[in-house]
């Protein structure tokens, strides 16, 4: 499902938009509970950390880096699945597990991590 405005700002309100930045799109990652950090590059990765950080049947909201894209939510075992398409649409993005409170950055060149999102 594609994120109206207001849904995206409300999900990023509780993602990305609770953590510092370093630069203009890179999180700081100082504070927050670290799950996973990991430099591979690749839809394997990924489809791993969302295969170890999700619940059953849980929801998942995939923000880009390039705003004119518009952030989409989705089951994220479909995330899981389409990890190719995802990694490849994008030099950085990042993916919030709703129930779990998680969320995972991508940036191009570093890899993937994975925190917790302190409410």
């Amino acid at each position: 499902m594609v994120l109206s405005f207001q849904e995206d700002r409300t999900f990023a309100a509780l993602s990305v938009g609770r953590f510092e930045t370093v630069g203009s799109t890179r999180l700081d990652w100082a504070g927050p509970e670290v799950i996973e950090r990991c430099e591979l590059f690749d839809a394997d990765e990924l489809r791993r950390l969302v295969a170890s950080c999700a619940g059953a049947d849980e929801l998942a909201v995939v923000f880009w880096s390039n705003l004119a894209v518009p952030s989409v939510a989705l089951p994220a075992a479909l995330v899981a699945a389409q990890a190719e398409a995802v990694v490849g649409c994008s030099l950085e993005c990042w993916i919030y597990l709703v129930d779990s409170a998680v969320l995972i950055e991508f940036q191009d060149g570093e890899g993937f991590t994975a925190g917790r999102v302190s409410h």
